[in-house]
């Protein structure tokens, strides 16, 4: 273990599963007290559990990322709870998809829309004000997605529009408040073992197999890969390191 985020305060939305969880975790490792966010209590409450058992300290905090108010909320109960923000991940999204663009219903477009880039934007937002504040800054990192400013796939025309525009969202927000002295960054994960990377009726042997075949490491990627970049990212190894979007795709963009 190491300690590059010792007595430092972490929020990770969408934390309660998947790429999330493991990054509250690989946080709590290196040291950060951790602020876990989500819609449902329950997989929240995994998480700080899973974070405790290992001696780490973690707060659960049930929040909508599309509601600013909530969000404003969340971000008013990490420094309440442990003293200032100091790395924040927004990680929170949805896919919703599998059909042509013209068969996709109003409604998940507005879902994908509303929590895939609104809700980064309103954490941004709430983050960069509080950060701002601090002597120290702070570091975020955005998820965003292979799957919209460097590829695209057939039935993920909404989803990667999305994405495309967290990477945007991303590095304007970097030029904009690198001199508040918050450093923004972006994280653009491939294929990686969680249940979005499964097809329709694929299975997980399935999956592998077909990595196999079409990804030039051979394999998805694991989560803890990601939660590495991430720390990376939100580290002090990265202090120069303002406005990218690192991608982490066993070489299917390469």
């Amino acid at each position: 273990m190491t300690s590059r985020f010792h007595d430092r305060t972490a929020l990770v939305t969408g934390a309660g599963s998947g790429i999330g969880r493991a990054i509250a975790l690989a946080l709590a490792a290196e040291g950060a007290q951790v602020v876990v966010a989500g819609r449902r209590h329950e997989p929240l409450a995994e998480t700080v559990r899973l974070i405790e058992e290992a001696g780490g300290k973690a707060l659960a905090v049930t929040a909508d990322v599309t509601d600013a108010a909530e969000v404003q909320a969340l971000v008013d109960a990490a420094v309440d709870r442990f003293g200032s923000l100091d790395v924040a991940v927004n990680n929170a999204g949805v896919f919703r998809g599998g059909q042509p663009l013209a068969d996709l219903a109003e409604a998940d477009w507005h879902e994908q829309l509303a929590i895939n880039l609104t809700g980064v934007f309103l954490a941004l937002r709430a983050e960069v004000r509080q950060m701002r504040t601090q002597p120290s800054g702070g570091a975020i990192v955005n998820i965003a997605s292979t799957f919209g400013a460097h590829t695209r796939h057939p039935g993920a025309a909404a989803y990667a529009a999305t994405k495309a525009a967290v990477s945007v969202l991303t590095r304007g927000a970097a030029l904009d408040h690198i001199r508040d002295g918050v450093r923004i960054n972006a994280v653009s994960p491939g294929a990686v073992e969680t249940p979005m990377s499964l097809r329709p009726g694929e299975t997980e042997a399935q999956r592998t197999e077909r990595a196999a075949e079409t990804l030039p490491l051979g394999r998805i990627s694991t989560t803890d890969e990601i939660a590495a970049a991430v720390l990376y990212l939100a580290s002090d190894d990265a202090s120069s390191v303002v406005g990218t979007d690192l991608v982490v795709d066993s070489g299917a963009t390469a």
